[in-house]
């Protein structure tokens, strides 16, 4: 028998009993400025129909809307003229554009991760009902080894275990095993 490798995969699952927000999508706040709200409608609808927008999150969505707004601004302003001014004193300085594009920016992506603004901070969220394991409480451990066996047939084994309660008729966690064997 040969190694070839093993590892550890951990996947955390969303409890159950986790308190999920009314369904209902939020309308936008009339105090956002025209792109504001233009960032709003291309976003709203689109985050509500993945679970992740309620009406309990329209702050967040309007700050980063409104973030959002001024950071374009910002940018409009830095196409029109230098990143670097002259201060009166001689001294070369940063644009105060710049610094308010860079602080927008910095509050865009703060809200970013807790929308699920970004592939990686999609993946991050835990939502009620979703991914495979919807419904197992806790986390759930895979641990695989791969290794060629004395024929030369690669071997994957593989053990899954579900922490949580156990369900109807279970003691403990669940645990699944399996082998898969592939000839070379």
């Amino acid at each position: 028998m040969h190694l070839l490798g093993s590892y550890v995969a951990t996947v955390e699952v969303a409890s159950p009993d986790m308190p999920v927000a009314p369904k209902a999508l939020p309308r936008c706040p009339p105090h956002l400025t025209d792109v504001a709200r233009k960032e709003w409608r291309r976003l709203a609808k689109p985050l509500h129909d993945m679970g992740v927008l309620s009406v309990t999150d329209r702050a967040a969505l309007a700050a980063y809307c409104q973030s959002w707004a001024r950071w374009v601004e910002a940018e409009e302003h830095l196409q029109k003229g230098p990143p670097l001014i002259k201060a009166p004193s001689g001294y070369v300085q940063q644009s105060p554009w710049l610094g308010i594009a860079n602080k927008q920016l910095e509050i865009m992506g703060r809200f970013m991760a807790e929308l699920g603004l970004s592939p990686s901070a999609r993946a991050r969220l835990r939502l009620p009902g979703a991914g495979p394991q919807a419904g197992v409480d806790g986390v759930t451990v895979q641990f695989v080894t791969l290794y060629e066996d004395a024929d030369g047939n690669r071997v994957r084994d593989l053990k899954v275990q579900s922490g949580g309660e156990a369900g109807p008729g279970e003691e403990g966690p669940r645990s699944i095993a399996c082998r898969e064997t592939k000839h070379l």
